[in-house]
């Protein structure tokens, strides 16, 4: 067998789709041996570097896919599944210095249910999470000391138990690896001491119980734990792959993303031709349209494709609002708010469990203070206006703030410190004003009285709610509160204080308001007024959002447990609000034009670039489930003929993001309003085309349309006289109401 360059011309001689035996010898220095086919490797083969990495495995149009090993010079080797060039799937790899994983695999991260024997003795068997310890599991050190129960980010973290080969034990809660909150430690003789845990010594606080009267360990104290006992129980550190295998993976020519010496393109990147339901290629006769996906789906796609639709237009992000300085008819209301945040964050408080009474949630819970302009024993002097100041249920928001790791002195600091406030430009569809502090951190409503009683109403089973699910994406409130001017005008504000979901580093170029209805979702601006700023709607949306395998499946969860709560609560006319950065805007380094003219597949970032990006431990620290994460978004465009598409066909043009999603307004109760303009609308439009329905039926078409496919299905007859539509039994029946209604309506007439 004759050796020869990978982009030798007598390749292009042979009929396309011919596989067949071949060496390679790449310019690089690099080899390979094995199948080829299109100009590409394409089966089973070998890829030797120059540097002594080598891959030994399956291919696919020229990366590597399925079953494969890999090595690297170091002696560190890594076997099992690969998809797209990266370890993704059922793997076992052996670093250097002998420590091995076996078990699941996501984009060269450990993600899933994996075990890691290290070297030392110690083992760990349980759940990862982007490449560390995180979840349920069990680590079980080479003394034969081991711990069972929660991790998080590497560390022991949540409930569980360690046991000491001595046979003492520690059952309770744990943070940062060391216990923290409330726990049982037991001596092997049944003596044990139950408190709250803490390794400082005035927040430990518990009683010791001997076995007996006559005995016992009348001298310990608590803090031996931290100090002896935990000491050599130190959780190994996981070796750093060196070189990634997906960073390895070579530019082929005559790839789809190359020209090829000849100066023609292979065929992969076409697009599939769609099939009808009797499995045969469809042309104008019976056409499947994409209405019935979801908007988020999972990423499953090997190549990118350029689009005849021209450039996506991003123009900059500018910051949003109008500072509120003095002269603005809102000033005097800033500067009450401020003083009374500062007075309510910063009074003295006694440390609170996670676990409140139920006297806590009390709607008559709340906490009266008097602000005079010239000050008092407990508020300071100001120049504002006399007012008083009313917390609700201060306890609850106490321990709320804590739960969600908010710092008491950087709470008060972003909202009450040198910088004012900015007010957004335009009061939101309920009359509500919202504010937003300067370091973009937090946001400020205003509350009708009917919402703030919805809040209270629903606050024990949303505390519940979010302490449940680490991951909830439901709108995160930090305070409830109260201004009412003293005098004539008696005037009462009341506000919410909630997490800005667009606190980022990132300019956020596109953002969506989903609610999966399709009536008067659609925004009224022309498009030479819409900037990054703008809210758009459903019908506006131009995207698939493309998930890792496991990111969605996490989503599809999350969604599930969130609406259920909503539903539960009669809540309803809930979003889904959607940021996208363009990865590709902040990889050039040109100036974007004022027009906002470009294209994001100019300058597209390798694929070494999105793993630094992916395993960057302070980019790694601050992603999760809706926030800050990597993915990839498909330009779709929407039929002309089709009005009430939600989602357009996909054309294959693909985009690198990163993506923000959260579900805001989630304090809308189904009233009476409600249920009037449910029955108002549903007599002159489609009843599953509105928003306001039912919170069980909102609840069951906002997880269908946003999380997964509904299952509906739209085929034309070859004249295009005539439409055909699946539907669901709980369509077909409200569509018989209609129907019926309609039918009465015009006997009456």
């Amino acid at each position: 067998m004759s050796v020869a360059h990978a982009d030798d011309a007598d390749d292009y001689s042979r009929p396309t789709g011919e596989t067949y035996h071949a060496e390679k010898a790449l310019p690089s220095g690099d080899f390979y041996t094995g199948q080829w086919r299109d100009n590409l490797p394409h089966g089973h083969g070998k890829y030797l570097w120059t540097d002594g990495c080598m891959y030994v495995g399956e291919w696919h149009r020229g990366k590597t896919m399925g079953k494969g090993r890999f090595s690297w010079p170091s002696g560190a080797t890594y076997e099992g599944d690969f998809k797209n060039g990266y370890m993704d799937g059922k793997g076992t790899y052996i670093d250097s210095s002998g420590d091995l994983y076996r078990g699941s695999w996501v984009m060269n991260l450990r993600h899933g249910q994996g075990t890691k024997s290290y070297v030392n003795g110690d083992c760990y068997d349980g759940e990862w999470r982007r490449g560390l310890q995180d979840g349920h599991g069990r680590y079980q050190w080479k003394n034969e000391n081991h711990y069972i129960g929660q991790w998080k980010n590497g560390m022991m973290n949540g409930n569980g138990t360690m046991i000491w080969s001595n046979g003492n034990r520690y059952d309770g809660s744990w943070e940062d690896s060391a216990p923290k909150g409330n726990g049982t430690f037991r001596w092997s003789d049944g003596s044990f001491y139950v408190g709250v845990w803490s390794k400082d010594p005035k927040e430990q606080n518990g009683t010791y119980y001997p076995l007996s009267t006559s005995t016992g360990n009348f001298d310990w104290q608590p803090q031996q734990v931290f100090y002896v006992d935990l000491s050599e129980c130190v959780v190994c550190t996981c070796q750093r792959i060196p070189v990634l295998p997906s960073q390895k993976m070579p530019v082929w020519y005559g790839s789809s993303s190359e020209q090829s010496s000849s100066g023609n393109r292979t065929k992969s990147s076409e697009r599939p031709r769609r099939r009808s339901v009797d499995g045969r290629v469809s042309n104008a006769e019976m056409e499947l349209r994409n209405n019935g996906s979801g908007y988020l789906q999972v990423d499953d796609t090997e190549s990118n494709r350029s689009s005849p639709l021209g450039p996506l237009r991003i123009q900059p992000a500018k910051k949003q609002g109008q500072t509120i300085s003095k002269g603005h008819k809102n000033y005097d209301l800033m500067l009450n708010l401020q003083l009374g945040i500062r007075h309510s964050v910063g009074r003295p408080a006694p440390a609170t469990s996670l676990d409140l009474k139920a006297s806590a949630f009390d709607p008559k819970e709340k906490l009266w203070t008097k602000f005079p302009s010239e000050g008092s024993k407990y508020t300071p002097p100001h120049q504002s206006c006399e007012f008083k100041w009313k917390d609700y249920c201060p306890v609850v928001f106490r321990t709320l703030r804590k739960l969600f790791n908010v710092d008491a002195a950087d709470y008060m600091l972003s909202i009450c410190g040198n910088d004012a406030l900015r007010e957004l430009s335009s009061p939101g569809k309920s009359g509500s004003f919202f504010y937003l502090t300067n370091d973009d951190r937090y946001m400020i409503k205003t509350m009708k009285k009917a919402e703030t009683k919805v809040l209270i109403r629903m606050l024990p089973a949303y505390y519940n709610h979010v302490r449940a699910c680490e991951n909830t994406l439901v709108t995160k409130f930090f305070g409830l509160h109260c201004v009412k001017l003293t005098g004539t005008a008696q005037k009462k504000v009341r506000f919410v204080i909630m997490g800005n979901l667009f606190c980022t580093g990132h300019s956020i170029h596109r953002r969506f308001d989903l609610k999966g209805s399709s009536h008067g979702r659609l925004t009224t601006k022309p498009e030479s007024e819409i900037d990054p700023n703008t809210t758009l709607k459903d019908l506006d949306l131009n995207f698939l959002f493309r998930l890792q395998k496991n990111w969605f499946q996490e989503f599809c969860r999350q969604v599930d447990k969130d609406c259920e709560f909503l539903e539960q609560e009669r809540i309803m006319d809930y979003s889904l609000l959607v940021g996208l950065h363009f990865r590709e805007s902040s990889c050039n380094n040109s100036a974007t034009p004022t027009s906002g003219a470009r294209t994001p597949t100019d300058n597209r970032p390798s694929r070494g670039e999105m793993d630094r990006f992916l395993l960057d431990t302070s980019k790694l620290a601050s992603m999760q489930l809706g926030i800050n994460m990597p993915a990839r978004v498909e330009r779709t465009v929407r039929r002309s003929d089709a009005e009430n598409q939600l989602v357009g066909e996909p054309t294959g043009e693909f985009y690198d993001v990163i993506l923000y999603f959260g579900v805001i307004d989630i304090l809308q109760d189904y009233d009476i309003s409600k249920k009037l303009e449910h029955a108002y609308k549903s007599m002159q439009y489609d009843p599953t085309s509105i928003s306001a329905v039912d919170p069980k039926q909102y609840s069951r078409r906002f997880r269908d349309i946003i999380s997964r496919k509904s299952g509906s299905f739209f085929y034309l007859t070859n004249d295009d006289r005539y439409m055909i539509k699946t539907m669901k039994k709980a369509e077909t029946k409200v569509t018989i109401k209609i129907q019926f209604f309609k039918m009465y309506q015009d006997s009456l007439i």
